[in-house]
């Protein structure tokens, strides 16, 4: 799929908290082509903008949904106002108190584990709603499910314990979008079914390693693939090579590389 009309997404991210799942120290490989702004599919009426490490803004046939808004009000200069926001953990590079207050968000609705509710003060709560593992709700048209995200490795269970925290699948005129928030290759992810497009992590030691995110891919089969949330410590994900064995296991899968570190340099 080729994109068209790419839009200049200035970003200013700064003051991630310590429990944050990313570091700056190494240089990523880099895709071939890489998509360096906003992925545009007019056909779905979707537009994709990278923000950096795990938040972009969506915005779909006129809803602007943020996901995992952190990094100040700076960092939304050029995005539109929200209208649904989705949070997926606690961790400083996903939930960040400091932006949501920032931000004009009067019009929004939070969706939320109740992990992240319990660190939100009340002036949001008429804005909440709380989703466990497996619960759904539908706002502006679209469902939103709630996804496990967890670790299985025994050294990373505790970054990331299973039922704390959401993954999403985004459902809306036959099209499926799922953002896969801090886990490894869990069952729930390689059972997920007729997804178009898929936001997957791989950084170690908080998520998983590069192969097992692949393997988890080509075994749930959606459309897109997009890397994006793969800087740890101290290694980068390797995404050329995530691309090579995603498309030896199943050439149909299209792997998309946005720029999700607008100011490192590759």
């Amino acid at each position: 799929m080729r994109y068209s009309n790419y839009i200049i997404a200035l970003v200013s991210l700064t003051g991630f908290l310590s429990l944050g799942c990313k570091e700056k120290s190494k240089s990523a490989p880099v895709m071939e082509e890489v998509v360096n702004l906003v992925a545009e599919n007019t056909a779905s009426g979707l537009n994709i903008t990278p923000i950096e490490h795990a938040t972009a803004v969506l915005d779909w046939d006129g809803t602007i949904i943020y996901v995992d808004p952190v990094g100040g009000k700076d960092a939304f200069a050029n995005v539109e106002e929200p209208d649904l926001i989705l949070i997926t953990d606690i961790h400083g590079d996903h939930f960040s108190l400091e932006t949501l207050q920032a931000l004009n968000t009067g019009k929004a609705k939070i969706i939320v584990p109740q992990a992240v509710a319990d660190k939100i003060p009340a002036e949001f709560t008429p804005q909440l709603d709380i989703l466990n593992n497996g619960d759904s709700k539908e706002r502006y048209g679209i469902n939103i499910e709630a996804i496990p995200m967890y670790n299985l490795r025994e050294e990373a269970k505790d970054f990331h314990t299973k039922g704390r925290g959401n993954g999403y699948v985004l459902s809306k005129n036959d099209q499926r979008i799922y953002f896969s928030g801090d886990t490894e290759d869990i069952p729930e992810m390689r059972a997920l079914q007729n997804i178009d497009k898929a936001f997957v992590c791989m950084n170690l030691p908080y998520t998983m390693t590069v192969e097992s995110a692949a393997d988890a891919v080509a075994e749930f089969k959606p459309k897109q693939v997009y890397p994006y949330h793969y800087r740890g410590k101290p290694d980068v994900g390797d995404v050329v090579k995530f691309k090579k064995l995603v498309n030896e296991k199943d050439s149909n899968i299209e792997v998309v590389q946005l720029d999700w570190y607008p100011k490192e340099d590759y």
